[in-house]
């Protein structure tokens, strides 16, 4: 009885676990979608709303620290249970990173002037929208343990740099050509270098789905495949 008991609180607590990332991640998907926005209209307000709500994405990755030190300590999981509360440790602390980068974005959205004038800000949406969709697809991977979709998320990052390549090689010639918008030239530049993190911790978020669900890395599971 006592053992079907500590069973119970154990599986009690992977799921508030596993809650706490899915909130994580749907509060990280709506900073990055608003922080966009507000880049775009310049909505000020909504940049606000994205940088206060930041500490909520903070707040969380302590709860999930906490909970996860004490199933491990009470617990004592083992094996896919262990890695399951390691992966999300680390996701947490990722998306943490990720919400970061949205606010970074919100900040600078509130220093960009002159938008209409900005050819490469009709390419940043199109960006976000890969990198978005990489949060949003890895969150699901780790809902549904899918480590295949993991996979597909880790491939579309290159996307993500092609983007980053091209905007910023934009951005240059901008500034070469209109001196007075340096400023908010820097500031996009800034944009695009946040978004291509959010792709790079989406990526790793990735990895670590995957682990999770198959106890190999990446890394091994290429090399099992004789690919480098």
């Amino acid at each position: 009885m006592a053992q079907e008991h500590t069973v119970k609180a154990f599986d009690e607590d992977i799921t508030r676990l596993r809650g706490l990332i899915a909130e994580m991640g749907g509060l990280v998907e709506v900073a990055i979608d608003e922080a966009l926005d507000a880049l775009v209209r310049g909505n000020e307000a909504t940049a606000d709303t994205v940088i206060a709500r930041d500490k909520r994405i903070d707040a969380l990755e302590m709860e999930v620290d906490k909970l996860a030190v004490r199933v491990i300590a009470l617990r004592a999981p083992m094996a896919d249970d262990l890695r399951e509360v390691i992966a999300a440790l680390k996701i947490a602390g990722v998306l943490e990173r990720i919400g970061d980068y949205a606010k970074n974005i919100a900040r600078s959205a509130k220093r960009v002037e002159n938008r209409k004038k900005f050819e490469p800000l009709t390419l940043i949406p199109a960006m976000a929208e890969i990198a978005g969709g990489m949060v949003h697809d890895v969150m699901t991977a780790f809902a549904a343990r899918d480590p295949q979709l993991a996979i597909d998320v880790v491939a579309r990052d290159d996307k993500v740099d092609a983007f980053y390549d091209s905007i910023f090689r934009n951005l240059l010639t901008h500034m070469l050509e209109n001196p007075a918008s340096i400023s908010s030239a820097a500031e996009l530049m800034l944009v695009t270098r946040n978004i291509e993190r959010i792709g790079d911790h989406a990526t790793n978020v990735a990895e670590m789905v995957h682990y999770a669900a198959t106890g190999l890395y990446l890394t091994d599971r290429d090399d099992r495949n004789g690919t480098n």
